[in-house]
């Protein structure tokens, strides 16, 4: 969880430095192991879109940044580092694991800082969840190059149960907390991690497990919601 500290006069000049500070990574991962003009695009495209939509929460929140999102900003930065070596098809497979695994390391990180502070809040949430989201679904799409196509839906699970919520209004209700959900989302990460490394043999059943879980865990989700809209809409009659 991440958080996002409340100011009378909302700051959306930080996030628009923070994107600055991603050109600056693009330029160093451009000088120590090339990313090409895909990698760019999908980087500074990254960065664009990223840091706009932040800017943007910000200013209609009436927030600034805190200690928290600082350094969910800082993963975002990883994140774009990944994003552009994965689209530009870098060989440098050591660096994009280092990137994604200080990414997923500090999501540990950023949760100890907000509780700490005090200051949590459900857009620094949010903001922590989308960059989860996106590093898992470039990592998928990494993978899926190594082992298949399947690996998407990995990275597109979420993104398919979102834009079904847009559809179907009950699966937007508010599901209660779980640990179970909490160790499937980060196993996701540590697996794609482990494919893309090319250390350990039979990655393909690793990350077919890793799926499988994900499976159960956003049917359980998902079911759990419908019964909850049931319920809801019988005792509104």
């Amino acid at each position: 969880m991440t958080t996002l500290q409340h100011s009378a006069a909302p700051t959306v000049r930080e996030p628009a430095a923070w994107a600055g500070a991603q050109v600056l990574l693009l330029g160093l991962l451009e000088a120590a192991v090339g990313l090409g003009p895909v990698g760019w695009l999908a980087g500074a495209a990254y960065a664009v879109a990223n840091q706009a939509l932040l800017g943007d929460a910000v200013q209609r929140a009436g927030h600034r940044l805190g200690p928290a999102d600082r350094v969910t900003s800082a993963r975002g930065l990883l994140v774009g580092g990944v994003t552009a070596l994965v689209a530009g098809r870098s060989a440098e497979t050591a660096v994009v694991v280092a990137l994604a695994a200080v990414a997923l390391a500090l999501d540990f990180v950023d949760g100890r800082v907000a509780r700490r502070t005090g200051t949590a809040s459900a857009l620094g949430a949010r903001f922590d969840m989308e960059v989860d989201a996106f590093l898992i679904l470039v990592l998928s799409a990494h993978v899926a190059g190594l082992l298949g196509p399947w690996v998407l839906a990995i990275g597109l699970l979420r993104y398919a149960f979102v834009a079904a919520s847009w559809v179907w209004g009950w699966l937007r209700g508010d599901l209660p907390p779980s640990s179970a959900r909490k160790v499937v989302a980060a196993v996701q990460g540590v697996v794609l991690v482990v494919a893309v490394s090319g250390l350990v043999p039979g990655t393909g059943a690793l990350v077919g497990l890793a799926l499988a879980a994900l499976v159960w865990s956003f049917g359980r989700d998902v079911a759990w919601l419908f019964r909850s809209g049931r319920e809801g809409s019988c005792r509104s009659r």
